[in-house]
């Protein structure tokens, strides 16, 4: 005992107070640290993880579901890349495709039709009226709703729709002919008003886009419609047919081999093509810059270039062994997907590996920094205790 001995009396040395209250203290801030790693603040994530079901009053969990944990390797890349190319294949499977066919005339198309040497047959057409508005039809015979037209010295209505120009030319001459001496008849389409497609997304002018006859494939529809914006995701581009929607990836058919001008659009079919920013990826956690990361033009989008868009790991703060991808895709089970990217060698998976919309990437700490937080908020109090001891020992 540190102490001196004075008449008989034991007197404690000035220091023998502060040795314990020090060796108190740090002790104190050992089982804090300790037992404040069970609310050690942020996010961390808890393995095996599990998706609340249902909570009581006071916020505990009562009932949960496990999430599959799949692990990022060769195995699985393989497996992505196997089923990108059968969706692409999918894709050709479809409807969607077909061969381009002449114009058929329908209800609402204006025809101009000429016979040659017989000017008194073109007082028919109507004259041409002054400012007229972009839907009022054009001078000609208009193709009325039950598909017919009426022509002068023709006794009965010819039936328009569903024929080509070339077909009516011909009917047109056979009937003439009985009036006639060998009439000489042109047909033609003046304005093309029977059968529309609608274009709407990230393209420079949306609206609608007349079918004429020049066939209305996909990139021609594109084409009218003034192309792709620059924000356009060209890997996520829907067509929308009698109720059933249809994906289409042009970025993937083009790597695959696939012309995608053998995509013929029909009449009434909507086409929207998404914008990039609407299928966004958000990565958080023990990175240098948090962020949504949008995709590039073509749709694509790995983990790795969502990382580096993100500053990379902090070099600091993060555990590279435990780096998660959080997928919900609707109508699918939820799954995290796991990388132990401690090696550099591991980013060669992170570069193939696909990611989706609404990703969460996340980067978790490692248990030296939750306990380094915890020290951060204790440490202010254990500070004003130990100066409160020392003035009023």
């Amino acid at each position: 005992m540190n102490s001196e001995k004075q008449s008989g009396v034991f007197t404690p040395n000035k220091n023998s107070h502060g040795v314990p209250a020090t060796r108190v203290a740090l002790s104190l801030v050992l089982a804090a640290t300790l037992s404040a790693c069970a609310w050690v603040p942020g996010q961390h994530m808890a393995m095996p993880p599990s998706l609340p079901v249902t909570t009581a009053d006071n916020g505990d969990v009562t009932s949960d579901v496990p999430v599959t944990v799949k692990q990022i390797d060769l195995t699985l890349i393989r497996q992505i890349h196997a089923s990108q190319t059968g969706s692409v294949q999918a894709t050709t499977n479809l409807n969607l495709f077909a061969k381009p066919a002449g114009y058929k005339v329908g209800p609402g198309d204006v025809l101009q039709i000429t016979v040659w040497d017989h000017p008194e047959l073109a007082a028919a057409l109507g004259q041409s009226a002054v400012n007229t508005r972009v839907a009022d039809a054009a001078p000609g015979f208009v193709v009325g709703g039950e598909g017919n037209i009426q022509f002068p010295y023709i006794q009965k209505p010819i039936h328009a729709a569903g024929k080509t120009p070339e077909q009516l030319q011909r009917e047109i001459y056979t009937e003439l002919s009985k009036v006639f001496v060998k009439p000489q008849v042109t047909v033609r389409v003046e304005s093309y008003r029977a059968a529309q497609v609608y274009i709407d997304g990230d393209v420079r002018t949306p609206g609608a886009q007349a079918i004429n006859d020049i066939p209305m494939t996909l990139p021609e529809a594109i084409g009218r419609a003034g192309g792709f914006m620059p924000t356009a995701d060209q890997g996520r581009v829907t067509i929308t047919r009698n109720g059933t929607s249809y994906p289409v990836n042009l970025a993937q058919m083009l790597k695959s081999g696939k012309n995608p001008s053998d995509i013929m659009l029909q009449p009434g079919d909507m086409l929207h093509v998404n914008a990039r920013d609407e299928n966004t990826v958000y990565v958080m956690g023990e990175v240098v810059k948090p962020t949504a990361v949008s995709p590039l033009r073509d749709g694509t989008l790995t983990l790795a270039e969502a990382l580096s868009q993100a500053g990379n790991l902090s070099p600091t703060t993060s555990n590279a062994r435990q780096l998660f991808v959080i997928r919900q895709i609707p109508g699918d089970e939820p799954v995290i997907y796991h990388l132990d990217a401690k090696s550099p060698v591991s980013m060669l998976l992170a570069n193939q590996f696909p990611l989706e919309p609404k990703d969460v990437v996340y980067v978790d700490n490692s248990g030296l920094v939750r306990a380094s937080r915890v020290l951060d908020l204790l440490l202010p109090a254990i500070n004003a205790g130990l100066t409160t001891a020392v003035l009023t020992k």
